[in-house]
């Protein structure tokens, strides 16, 4: 290790160049969460003009986390080698790439391509962040600022809900796209630029992209890893896949909210979420390091959340969508999951470390987001009325975050789990 590196990590960043690194990575993942989720506001608008079925909504809106997905792998390599602050710069360029290509659509098949591109460039949107905490900052405040991300997240789903269903009959949902674009050319400048390269700590042995690709090998070998993986990822993932698309076509259908009540409520559903968000980053410090604390945290929040979602499915009436918002706010637990994950591993390994946890993560928020239309449209096809297809589909959702909970809780302590 080279002592420019040993320098940045005895001398942590404060004052000026602490908002500086925090403000451009934020404004990163302000437009990656608000693209992730501006279906949710947009699928009646495109159903509509373009034909789409609930699992054609459901496969284009998940395209997006399939090629966030695959792109883990290979992100953890270029953040451990070449640095987040040019990794993010450049897949800024691809996301507005993407968002050029969806406004020009004119069919299914281009407008899954340009999803797919704007999930493959916002890929490094968090990790990149968290991997820059790790490098910049104390590891006592990693955490908290894990979650100030996420309210960064949160602040961009807002954007989405009523300001965007304003601009709708101003730019339609292609310039709303347009916008996009422009902001995340904008955003990857910035970082480039603004971001200082003396501090940016990077691997200064050139191994090849195969002989990086092995460092998984140690991560994916490690059971605490997978206990904390597939819990956040199946569980986490399934409420992503509500909160970015299901959750306006169930207010809609199921609730009978339209126009602007179904955008206000989603603006309230993602501002609970976002105070939730809050109230973890000051509560994250005071979590006991101690991987049972954290474990217990887990499984109640899990517990919540399956007992919120049976709610929701069951529950009658426009008046039970207050629901959502304690759902969305037990949710947010596994915020705390991953910034402990890349903590369990040695600096070298920190952003292999990230990213396939990521890996999981988004691989569940694809199969959920998609299998969730594809339920619907199932059930709609043995004869339930599409109000019963969202609920049944719910309910599937449910009894599989459930059987996530037992295998958590039971996790043998001899695979490494606690």
């Amino acid at each position: 290790m080279t002592d420019r590196v040993l320098e940045v990590r005895d001398e942590y960043a404060s004052g000026v160049l602490a908002v500086r690194i925090f403000g451009c990575f934020a404004a990163g993942y302000f437009m990656s969460y608000g693209l992730r989720s501006v279906n949710a506001v947009l699928a009646p608008e495109l159903m509509a003009e373009i034909g789409l079925s609930h699992s054609q909504m459901g496969s284009l809106s998940s395209a997006y986390f399939l090629a966030f997905a695959l792109m883990q792998l290979p992100l953890g390599v270029w953040l451990d080698r070449f640095g987040p602050r040019r990794v993010n710069a450049v897949l800024m360029g691809v996301a507005a790439l993407g968002c050029a290509l969806f406004a020009l659509a004119q069919g299914f098949g281009s407008l899954w391509v340009g999803r797919a591109l704007v999930g493959a460039g916002v890929a490094a949107a968090l990790m990149a962040s968290l991997t820059a905490f790790r490098q910049w900052f104390a590891p006592d405040v990693q955490t908290r600022l894990a979650a100030w991300m996420l309210m960064a997240g949160t602040a961009g789903v807002l954007t989405v809900t009523v300001p965007v269903h304003r601009a709708l009959p101003v730019l339609g949902w292609r310039g709303v796209f347009w916008v996009a674009t422009g902001l995340l050319c904008a955003i990857g400048l910035l970082m480039w630029t603004a971001l200082p390269r003396g501090r940016e700590v990077r691997n200064p042995s050139p191994q090849r992209f195969l002989a990086s690709m092995a460092g998984y090998r140690e991560v994916f070998r490690n059971g605490y890893f997978w206990r904390m993986s597939m819990t956040a990822g199946i569980v986490q993932g399934g409420f992503v896949a509500m909160q970015s698309l299901w959750i306006g076509p169930w207010l809609d259908k199921v609730l009978g909210f339209t126009g602007y009540e179904r955008a206000d409520r989603l603006f309230a559903f993602n501002f609970g979420l976002l105070l939730s968000f809050m109230a973890l980053g000051w509560l994250a410090p005071r979590v006991s390091p101690e991987r049972s604390a954290l474990a217990r945290i887990v499984a109640w929040g899990t517990l919540a959340v399956v007992v919120l979602e049976l709610c929701i499915a069951f529950a009658p009436g426009p008046s039970s969508w207050w629901i959502w918002l304690g759902y969305g706010a037990a949710a947010t637990v596994y915020t705390l999951v991953q910034p402990r994950v890349g903590q369990a591993f040695p600096q070298h390994l920190a952003g292999r470390a990230l990213t396939g946890f990521n890996l999981v993560i988004f691989s569940w928020m694809f199969l959920s987001q998609w299998g969730f239309g594809v339920a619907i449209d199932a059930a709609r096809a043995s004869g339930l009325s599409e109000s019963q297809a969202f609920r049944t589909a719910l309910v599937g959702l449910a009894a599989l975050h459930g059987v996530c909970l037992a295998a958590f809780v039971l996790w043998p302590r001899r695979w490494g789990g606690r």
